[in-house]
């Protein structure tokens, strides 16, 4: 909003100075800035209330039983990380722009569902939370959503149903009649495993943060004709507008980490990790990286691989041998490592260098071509 005061003043008036609201870059510090401050005063002021309505996290019998301990502590602090993005995006971003609106559409409708997961497990103490079917029926759903208005929206003519081959120069992927479930399953894959990710302290928070500044550096190229055919990756008209969201939200996640680091004063829960998860996924989509993401956000895919190899191969062994065997000790991955004797700080660290070193390897695939 205020980005539009500022477009008015100066198309009206042109006063001296106020030409730079144009720039993306000084609109993405801006919005970094805006939501690290407001965070920090609006942290407290969540973290107050959640600890009067008694809204802490419930004993997990199934986690690790040094992790008994963190039953009680503040959850749903993902409302800190909403509030801290939002304020700063209506401020300083392009409202009016489908890239903006995808994405605000994407972060608020699977934080609702989130929240409403939370709400059903801490406060109704149900125990189940929102049924899975419904949940997944949520995350469909916002993927639909998603799909339709790139497969048909103008803006997107001769772009829609194609991506990025990494590490092959001048080639494209067509999804073609494929493109909306494809862009349904990424969703709904991406939001689950942040979900999963959110196991330890700051981890889950930290990695998105890594993950968001690279796709951040990726809209803002893809956003520039010249830099876009420098490089010989698609132009996305508009597209640059993603880095205000992205500076916006890697400063909430920067200031709700002040709070979820170890040991953690709150959990983001539901409503923080799957209004994160469906972030990065639709980040990708709208960068037109999507090949891209099992590399970019190779530890959220290595937490859900880890799910799943040890959900069936405890399976097949039972029925094979009439008890179940296991893989890991216990999943997620950061669980394995945690039984193993590691302190959890140590592998939040080394899993933020995990990140790392996938986001400069994500980004290196533009030039190894």
């Amino acid at each position: 909003m205020l980005y539009f005061l500022a477009e008015y003043i100066n198309s009206k008036f042109s006063p001296p100075g106020f030409d730079i609201f144009r720039y993306l870059t000084f609109r993405s510090a801006l919005a970094a800035i805006t939501a690290l401050l407001f965070s920090f005063f609006i942290g407290p002021r969540i973290l107050k209330i959640l600890k009067k309505k008694q809204i802490g996290e419930a004993k997990k019998e199934d986690g690790p039983s040094f992790h008994w301990s963190k039953a009680g502590t503040p959850t749903m602090g993902g409302l800190i990380i909403l509030f801290s993005f939002l304020v700063p995006v209506l401020m300083w971003g392009d409202l009016k722009n489908i890239y903006v609106i995808i994405i605000l559409f994407v972060t608020i409708a699977l934080g609702l569902v989130g929240f409403l997961d939370d709400y059903l497990k801490v406060i109704k103490k149900v125990q189940t939370g929102l049924l899975a079917k419904y949940k997944l029926l949520g995350q469909v759903t916002v993927g639909l959503i998603v799909g339709l208005v790139i497969y048909f929206h103008p803006h997107f003519e001769n772009i829609n149903t194609i991506t990025t081959i990494p590490f092959f120069k001048n080639y494209e992927f067509d999804f073609s009649i494929f493109y909306i479930p494809i862009i349904i399953f990424i969703i709904t894959a991406t939001s689950n495993a942040v979900n999963l990710t959110d196991g330890l302290d700051g981890l889950a928070t930290g990695t998105v943060g890594i993950v968001v500044f690279t796709i951040g550096i990726i809209a803002y190229i893809s956003g520039n004709v010249e830099t876009a055919r420098y490089l010989n990756i698609i132009y996305l008209k508009g597209n640059g507008e993603l880095i205000v969201y992205c500076s916006a939200l890697i400063g909430a996640a920067l200031g709700f980490l002040w709070y979820n680091s170890y040991p953690a004063q709150v959990f983001m829960g539901d409503t923080g990790s799957l209004a994160l998860g469906g972030a990065v996924g639709t980040l990708c989509i709208l960068v037109k990286k999507e090949l891209l993401l099992p590399l970019l956000g190779g530890v959220f895919f290595a937490e859900t691989i880890s799910v799943l190899i040890q959900r069936y191969y405890f399976k097949y062994t039972k029925k094979k041998y009439g008890a179940g065997r296991r893989v890991f000790k216990m999943a997620p991955l950061h669980h394995h490592f945690e039984m193993k004797g590691i302190p959890e700080p140590k592998i939040v660290i080394r899993f933020y260098i995990a990140a790392i070193l996938l986001a400069i390897m994500a980004l290196a695939t533009f030039k190894i071509r």
